[in-house]
């Protein structure tokens, strides 16, 4: 059960982390559509779990790659932008949400 400080920092992160794809990782998305569909903090709020989709599919190995290569660089802009509300940024570690790519197969099955 998450306390309400880690529900608060999730819902910062997550909005933080979404402009961040939108503004300043350009580049690191490749073209491509990257939303951030939740975030988990740990109780610590030392280590952040970042679930991100990414549209289209096709390259999603490529920007999932080159979005774990420039961590780094994404945390810095995140410490940037949440340095007067956190005393620590929690390091990130990215999954790939596959829940939109499910429900579109589930779509798909049952119009057969």
């Amino acid at each position: 059960m998450e306390s309400t400080r880690q529900k608060k920092v999730s819902r910062l992160l997550q909005k933080e982390m979404s402009e961040i794809f939108i503004k300043e990782a350009k580049n690191l998305t490749l073209g491509a559509m990257v939303s951030v569909s939740k975030v988990r903090i740990s109780p610590d709020l030392g280590n952040a779990k970042i679930y991100i989709s990414i549209f289209p599919s096709g390259k999603k190995e490529d920007i999932f790659a080159e979005i774990n290569h420039h961590n780094s660089l994404i945390r810095r802009n995140l410490g940037l932008r949440v340095g007067k509300q956190l005393r620590v940024v929690p390091e990130l570690q990215f999954y790939i949400d596959d829940s939109l790519d499910y429900i579109d197969n589930i779509d798909r099955l049952l119009k057969k």
